[in-house]
């Protein structure tokens, strides 16, 4: 009820009073009214009764609210210090995961109920991405979308009930951050890919653990820098990725959305009776190993002359969606063949598990060309077929592995 009256006054003020002044934004002051505050404490209101409904975390929900508010005033008053992009961004994610972690804890407090300090930074610092990135991608009056993303994410975490170490979260924070900043700093990913890639790499050293890490810091780190092998030369061939090779958000959550949901389910695996937690293993691997197939073969088959159709092996011009060479198809082997061999060494696939993995990242890789020389460019677009082609592997390594009774069931 609160948000409710404070919508109505938002939209009753007039333009030449203090308080339009005070939280206007560009939009608004063309308009008049104060739509985008409106719209925040309409959000508000609507999610809290959602979640009032269902009986969802509470705290979760105040947190939530916390990161989205504390985090634009911080990077706004960054913004008006002169800060560059990443400062600002940077200001976002500190004061969203500081306040939206002091939200939590307060409303822990009045309801009476137990909480881990651990958790309660976890689902801080997981608001505070998924606000950066969404935020990064949005306009200024969108904050009703970013505040459902950051309510959905932190009450499925909550409920999931996720244990997190002091030591555990201090790591991941510390490492993700680390690998974020170096990504950045090599331009290797814009900041919305950044952002992106902190945000899967800090889910995936919480929810899964160091190995499943590996595999993914794997693609990000070597699909990167083969986005800039011979950059000079992919540009005159017009193969060369835009922004100097740097991968943006799309390109990341792409590629890494289906190994996303594995990591997800592999932690909610303990409450969907007969449905084996490795069965989501797999699957995140042969995502993952499909990813690094297809970046691997189109980033230096590209670099080859006389790529052919897959689909009539026909000649085509290099950089053709579809086009393959033999050497990027063996450079694709290589990929998933890693991904797979860091499986094997940290969870013991044995051979059966390894050719599954491998496997896997084939059917992607081989998805991937086909897709692009049917579709690409009329129905979906190129990252509509990475995601394709990496939910097909993922597919084709859990029921591989189901096949081959890798995996009891």
């Amino acid at each position: 009820m609160p948000f409710l009256a404070i919508a109505a006054v938002a939209l009753s003020v007039s333009d030449d009073s203090t308080v339009f002044e005070v939280f206007a934004r560009p939009g608004d002051r063309r308009d008049g009214r104060l739509y985008g505050l409106a719209g925040f404490a309409l959000a508000i209101a609507f999610l809290a009764s959602f979640g009032t409904y269902l009986r969802l975390s509470i705290p979760a929900f105040v947190g939530s609210v916390v990161v989205l508010a504390v985090g634009n005033l911080a990077a706004q008053t960054a913004r008006d210090r002169g800060v560059e992009p990443f400062g600002a961004m940077t200001a976002f994610v500190a004061g969203s995961l500081l306040a939206g972690a002091g939200g939590y804890l307060a409303a822990a407090a009045i309801l009476n109920q137990p909480t881990a300090l651990p958790q309660v930074v976890f689902l801080a610092a997981t608001g505070a991405l998924i606000g950066a990135l969404v935020r990064s991608m949005l306009f200024g009056r969108d904050d009703p979308i970013v505040l459902l993303a950051i309510s959905l994410l932190l009450w499925l975490f909550a409920d999931l009930s996720i244990t997190v170490s002091a030591s555990g979260i201090t790591a991941a924070l510390a490492v993700t951050i680390a690998l974020g900043y170096v990504s950045y700093a090599l331009e290797t990913a814009s900041l919305p890919g950044m952002l992106t890639g902190v945000l899967l790499s800090l889910l995936t050293l919480v929810v899964g653990d160091v190995g499943w890490f590996a595999m993914l810091v794997t693609f990000f780190g070597l699909g990167g820098l083969s986005a800039k092998l011979r950059y000079d030369q992919k540009v005159k061939r017009g193969i060369a990725e835009p922004n100097e090779g740097a991968r943006g958000s799309g390109n990341v959550l792409a590629n890494s959305v289906v190994a996303l949901f594995a990591v997800i389910a592999h932690a909610a695996a303990p409450q969907m009776e007969s449905v084996p937690e490795d069965l989501f293993l797999f699957v995140f691997a042969g995502a993952v190993a499909a990813a690094m197939s297809d970046t691997f073969s189109s980033e230096i088959g590209g670099l080859y002359d006389n790529p052919r159709l897959i689909t009539t092996f026909e000649v085509v011009d290099p950089g053709t969606d579809g086009g393959i060479t033999w050497q990027g198809e063996l450079a694709g082997l290589s990929g998933a063949a890693l991904i797979a061999g860091i499986g094997a060494v940290a969870f013991d696939l044995g051979t059966v598990g390894i050719g599954v993995v491998v496997a896997a990242g084939l059917v992607g890789m081989t998805v991937d060309s086909i897709l692009g020389a049917t579709i690409e460019g009329g129905f979906v677009g190129n990252q509509g077929v990475n995601f394709l082609a990496t939910l097909a592997a993922g597919l084709a390594a859990g029921g591989l592995a189901i096949a081959t009774d890798t995996i009891a069931v």
